[in-house]
């Protein structure tokens, strides 16, 4: 990489942005897929439908709580070397928080309106994380300050896009899409273009996304293991679990580095 500038490397991601934006428009619009509500376990327990489903979401609460109490409590100042280092990662957790509300009221009554719901608070945890890595790998200052609120304002508008798509008849999935995978393809990338983490170092971060690359298998295979299972629990279900582990993780990885100086 010492034969690549900064300015190189930052215009490579740049450029892969750029074309993956162009392919998507040149891909037909994806409407939401009527079926995608059609979960494996739809039992009801306690007066409460698709208990599974909703109560696993009680996971992400747990962290994303468990993550805001040790970010904004007395162990910030041991964990982070400038106070705006931690902005990213309170808004990621706050997110967490949020996704197994709008999660467990989606699947309360599972249908298009109620998603919005759930995507939306997804979306600001993927793009709260992709800026806290930015920030960590590329320049704090611009990660921080500047493309976490653009991240964030990215994200909501693909969500609100697709809701407003949906209501006119012609859903349109393909920009929520790519805000969900793009910091997941582009990781690999961005770890060896720029290899010095500061809060978050290449192993553990990698496993963050291989737990929720196991999410999202789970997620796609719901009815096979919920069959498999014998009934006891679904893919989704477990999905649920497996993704807020992915989050617990980003907190372990982040509150256990040790405190450094400002680069």
């Amino acid at each position: 990489m010492r034969i690549l500038t900064k300015q190189q490397r930052i215009a490579i991601l740049l450029g892969l942005f750029v074309v993956t934006l162009v392919g998507a428009n040149l891909v037909p619009s994806v409407p939401q897929n009527p079926e995608y509500h059609r979960f494996a376990d739809m039992r009801s327990l306690c007066g409460i439908p698709n208990f599974g489903d909703v109560l696993s979401n009680a996971a992400f609460m747990a962290v994303g709580l468990l993550g805001l109490a040790t970010l904004l409590g007395r162990r910030r100042r041991d964990i982070f070397a400038e106070g705006p280092d931690a902005a990213p990662y309170i808004v990621f957790f706050a997110a967490v928080t949020l996704i197994g509300i709008g999660s467990a009221y989606y699947h309360l009554m599972p249908d298009t309106p109620r998603l919005f719901w759930d995507r939306l608070p997804m979306t600001t945890a993927f793009m709260s994380l992709f800026a806290a890595i930015l920030a960590d790998r590329i320049d704090r200052r611009t990660g921080n300050c500047w493309l976490l609120p653009l991240l964030i304002l990215l994200g909501a508008a693909s969500v609100i896009y697709w809701n407003w798509s949906e209501s006119v008849g012609a859903g349109d999935l393909r920009f929520y899409v790519l805000v969900k995978f793009f910091p997941i393809i582009t990781l690999p990338l961005i770890l060896w273009l720029f290899p010095s983490g500061y809060y978050m170092p290449s192993a553990p971060l990698l496993i963050v996304f291989l737990t929720y690359g196991v999410a999202i298998v789970l997620d796609r295979s719901d009815l096979a293991v919920f069959n498999a299972l014998g009934g006891a629990v679904s893919g989704h279900t477990f999905k649920h679990l497996v993704a807020a582990m992915a989050a617990y993780l980003v907190l372990h990885m982040v509150a256990r580095t040790p405190r450094r100086m400002a680069v």
